[in-house]
């Protein structure tokens, strides 16, 4: 636990507690484990001062429904006080395996219908908590972030309804373009990365790599993710790259111009090993594509980082490329649910990031800044130097 001194003389808000929606009961519950953990492990008075008699508890999770009429329409409903609580929601927009019936039919719940079960909440606790904060790993409506043309701003909206509604701040990761945060600039708006975690589940799947300019790259496959191709390389020590995308823009399918080419920018990576790193796998086939001209320019192997696995279209096609090599191994995090079937490919490593959002919450919840539980640089080299020189070492969050 980074920081433990600052956050030990620190007061809480407010009695923290957790909202775990149905779309993130399973990383809810690790997190609060972390959070119950944390507690007991703290030197501090509050675990005796009767004013806190809630800083200890054997678990911060609120017992919450949200019940569905047969017309399909919902309430929310807290089944314990949450007044005078520092909420915290944790929700999954992207959780498409929670089903509900409407007049007799199954149906898989959306982004919108999950979007919709969360302010339900909000609506529910508004007025009595202390303090309302919601964490939304994916951004709903992240990738319509901007109006092109006569579009719709939904991200933008969602931010300033949430905002509007009485929530205070809002935590995210790897928001498809941050800026959007501009439409709420009055509201906590914090948005993380998960690099470190995408370490620890590299260096502890591979076990014979070099990582530095001779023997690794970073590859960004297309110019939105340049920023976090460049931050990354720069924290390992090594040379970064790109792609870029060469689209017919006299032509639209599925409401976006369909890819040409991608054309390479970068050094020689003849023999390295590459890391693509980007926040999205959605069809997977721009990533493939990218993986397939890259052992086409003689790549070592390729390791593909992203920090939400969605495979909207299953994973016929990473299975096939995985049997003609073109890529060794997929790391997505815990951020958003993922099939069960993805889980056993022989190609897929998770990220768990549970723990970082717990303490994430332990510092929100005294007031103290955030900062504290970022991964600092030195300790990232700490790492790699040690593996690198293949010295014993563990790797803590």
């Amino acid at each position: 636990m980074p920081n433990l001194r600052e956050l030990e003389n620190a007061l809480p808000v407010a009695p923290l507690k957790i909202v775990a929606m149905n779309s993130a009961m399973k990383i809810g519950k690790s997190v609060d484990h972390y959070l119950v953990d944390f507690r007991k492990r703290m030197d501090t008075a509050l675990k005796n001062d009767p004013a806190f008699h809630d800083y200890l508890s054997p678990t911060f999770l609120m017992d919450v429904d949200c019940p569905r009429f047969g017309t399909g329409e919902a309430k929310a409903v807290f089944n314990e006080s949450v007044r005078g609580k520092d909420l915290f929601i944790l929700v999954d927009v992207c959780n498409n395996s929670i089903t509900y019936k409407m007049n007799g039919y199954v149906n898989h719940m959306s982004p919108d219908d999950h979007y919709q079960d969360l302010k339900r909440i909000i609506s529910a606790a508004t007025g009595k908590a202390r303090r309302i904060n919601v964490i939304m790993p994916y951004l709903y409506e992240g990738r319509q972030h901007k109006r092109n043309t006569r579009e719709s701003l939904d991200c933008a909206y969602a931010l300033e309804e949430l905002t509007s509604m009485g929530v205070s701040n809002i935590v995210t990761f790897d928001a498809h373009d941050p800026r959007v945060q501009n439409a709420t600039p009055l509201c906590g708006f914090d948005n993380f990365s998960a690099y470190y975690q995408f370490l620890k589940a590299l260096l502890s799947g591979e076990d014979d790599m070099i990582i530095d300019k001779e023997h690794t790259v970073v590859i960004s496959p297309d110019e939105g993710a340049l920023d976090r191709a460049i931050y990354f390389a720069n924290v390992l020590g090594v040379d970064a790259g790109m792609f870029y995308k060469r689209r017919d823009y006299s032509t639209i399918v599925n409401g976006k111009n369909p890819i040409v080419a991608h054309e390479f920018l970068g050094e020689n990576i003849d023999g390295k090993d590459v890391i693509i790193i980007d926040d999205i796998i959605s069809s997977g086939e721009s990533m493939l594509d990218t993986a397939g001209q890259l052992k086409k320019m003689n790549a070592k192997r390729i390791f593909i980082l992203a920090t939400f696995g969605q495979f909207n279209n299953g994973t016929d096609a990473f299975d096939k490329a995985y049997e003609k090599c073109i890529f060794d191994k997929i790391i997505t995090t815990n951020l958003i649910y993922t099939p069960p079937e993805i889980k056993q490919k022989p190609y897929y490593i998770e990220a768990d990031v549970s723990k970082f959002i717990a303490q994430i919450i332990d510092f929100m919840n005294h007031d103290i800044s955030v900062a504290n539980v970022m991964t600092s640089t030195e300790k990232i080299h700490e790492v790699l130097d040690k593996y690198n020189n293949r010295v014993s070492y563990e790797i803590n969050e």
